[in-house]
């Protein structure tokens, strides 16, 4: 695919790709060279770990270049600020948050990432509504329901994320949706749905807020035009 003629886009691009595509060739030898017997040891990664990074880092590499399919395949114009927010999203959850354990490290940082993908997704949203109203056959959606549909979109972008985390948990043991404690012990309720619920909570306020803005943004345009 084509990318932006852009320098800067450029130099992002190739850089949180590069932080992707390096991390999976010492994956894959982790995984290889990787008994039984170290991953039961305390502070050693087990084998589902780095099957986990490996799939954040190829599903990386492949969703890097969402913007530049719409561009190029649906003629959907991605601004410059938010394909950088979209970068700079792509390298703190993947890179930062799987690679480099920041998701461990940091408190309630995959918090925050919910949050402001979901901000993220709603301007996407907006972007979309927009082609919509430029189509040649007469399509015209009032601020409203531009909102809405934002809003829906970067919802349902969340509950997307969280049935990929519920496929790969159970297809590669993993504990994406936080379902068991570090030792193995499953939680039971309302705890093994703590993690999830709260992704989504926060995907719906961060959809809310961008749609808002958004409604407001459009409103203010049209009375200034």
């Amino acid at each position: 695919m084509k990318l932006s003629d852009k320098k800067y886009e450029r130099i992002a691009y190739w850089f949180v790709l590069l932080s992707f595509i390096l991390p999976i060739i010492y994956l894959i030898y982790r995984i290889a060279v990787i008994s039984s017997a170290d991953s039961g040891e305390i502070g050693v990664r087990s084998r589902a770990d780095y099957y986990l990074m490996l799939v954040q880092c190829l599903l990386g590499v492949v969703v890097i270049h969402v913007p530049q399919f719409l561009r190029e395949y649906l003629k959907i114009e991605i601004p410059a600020p938010l394909f950088i927010m979209y970068l700079f999203f792509l390298y703190c959850a993947v890179f930062l948050g799987e690679v480099r354990s920041f998701y461990y490290r940091i408190p309630h940082w995959d918090k925050w990432l919910h949050g402001f993908s979901a901000v993220m997704a709603g301007c996407l949203g907006f972007i979309l509504a927009d082609a919509l109203n430029r189509l040649e056959r007469g399509i015209t959606l009032s601020p409203v329901f531009m909102a809405l549909f934002a809003f829906c979109f970067a919802v349902s972008v969340g509950v997307l994320w969280e049935i990929y985390e519920y496929a790969f948990d159970g297809l590669l043991g993993l504990n994406m949706q936080k379902f068991m404690l570090a030792d193995g012990t499953l939680l039971v309720g309302r705890e093994a749905l703590d993690d999830t619920m709260k992704d989504i909570i926060i995907d719906v306020f961060g959809s809310l807020a961008a749609a808002v803005v958004g409604y407001v943004s459009i409103k203010r345009q049209k009375k200034n035009t």
